[in-house]
């Protein structure tokens, strides 16, 4: 299942420059999902993280993560943020950063469904920029009414 820029902003409620999730490949409800993030020369993060030398925070790999996740979880419950909830991540555990991300990269980002209990979903995802592997964690999100 591919998803239409229109779905991924019906199923995030984030926006520019916020929103970090351009594509989404493939998605098994219920499972995993396959993402992409292109990272522009222009984006707002990277004037700072570092002047001439600009590098993806891991913080915006971690939230990009997140939101690949949100997506999952949304499209698993029938669910949109237009209807009262939102996910927010609630813990992050085992992150490790591998590779430094740079302007012009494509970032795919994956997450696998650990398992969920009383709302709190539990993903493990990981980042791949070139078939490399860049970052990885397991991100617990919550939903939250707005």
């Amino acid at each position: 299942m591919i998803l239409s820029k229109e779905d991924i902003l019906r199923y995030l409620p984030h926006r520019d420059p916020f929103l970090f999730i351009d594509e989404v490949i493939s998605l098994e409800e219920g499972n995993k999902i396959h993402a992409a993030m292109y990272v522009k020369e222009d984006n707002v993060f990277l004037e700072g993280h570092f002047p001439g030398n600009p590098i993806v925070p891991g913080v915006i790999l971690i939230e990009a993560m997140g939101q690949a996740s949100g997506i999952l979880g949304f499209k698993t419950m029938n669910k949109t943020p237009e209807e009262g909830s939102i996910y927010v991540i609630a813990g992050v555990d085992k992150a490790r950063f591998r590779q430094r991300v740079l302007p012009g990269d494509k970032v795919d980002i994956y997450s696998k469904v650990i398992g969920s209990t009383r709302g709190i979903w539990k993903f493990e995802c990981f980042c791949e920029v070139n078939g490399t592997l860049v970052c990885s964690a397991n991100i617990l999100c919550a939903e939250r009414k707005k």
